[in-house]
């Protein structure tokens, strides 16, 4: 997991690969006005040498750090929301939820015939977090109908045929 000091790294990255591309088109124009004003090859070798090829380099070195300086900002927002998930339990209840009954969540019933959405494919358990709060879904057969139930498969969020967990 990162820490404070590689997510300030992160924001740095950018700025670093700007600063190489500025100074590489400063290398690089460097180099040119240099082999511009020499006439021959050989003269031109070490302006070659020593500012345009580096000059390059830098520019390539600056725009992976432009580009992958974006990444590490997605990176540290991913890190972030699986930090939240992982506060939640196991058994998908928010951290405190273990208190008094009081302040405890209402957690959907999970009993009951497997309900289906109108000009849906899936059929759900009453409590899979996919129809929690849908008015539209339906106990399979009861009108609207939703469709027979044979051409409906298994949710593979809350697996109602399957064992229950």
């Amino acid at each position: 997991m990162r820490n404070a000091r590689t997510r300030s790294g992160a924001r740095l990255v950018p700025w670093g690969g700007w600063a190489a591309l500025a100074g590489g088109a400063v290398l690089c124009a460097v180099g040119w006005y240099g082999v511009s004003g020499e006439r021959f090859a050989e003269r031109q070798i070490p302006f070659l040498a020593s500012c345009s090829i580096p000059g390059a380099a830098l520019i390539v070195a600056g725009a992976v750090l432009v580009a992958r300086g974006d990444q590490g900002l997605a990176a540290a927002r991913v890190e972030e929301l699986y930090g939240l998930l992982v506060a939640y339990g196991a058994d998908g209840t928010p951290p405190g939820a273990h208190g008094p009954a009081a302040a405890r969540e209402a957690v959907p019933d999970d009993t009951g015939p497997p309900l289906a959405v109108p000009g849906g494919t899936l059929l759900h358990r009453p409590g899979c977090p996919l129809v929690a709060g849908r008015p539209d879904a339906r106990p399979v057969g009861e009108p609207p109908e939703a469709g027979p139930a044979a051409t409906l498969t298994s949710c593979p969020v809350c697996e109602p045929g399957g064992a229950r967990r």
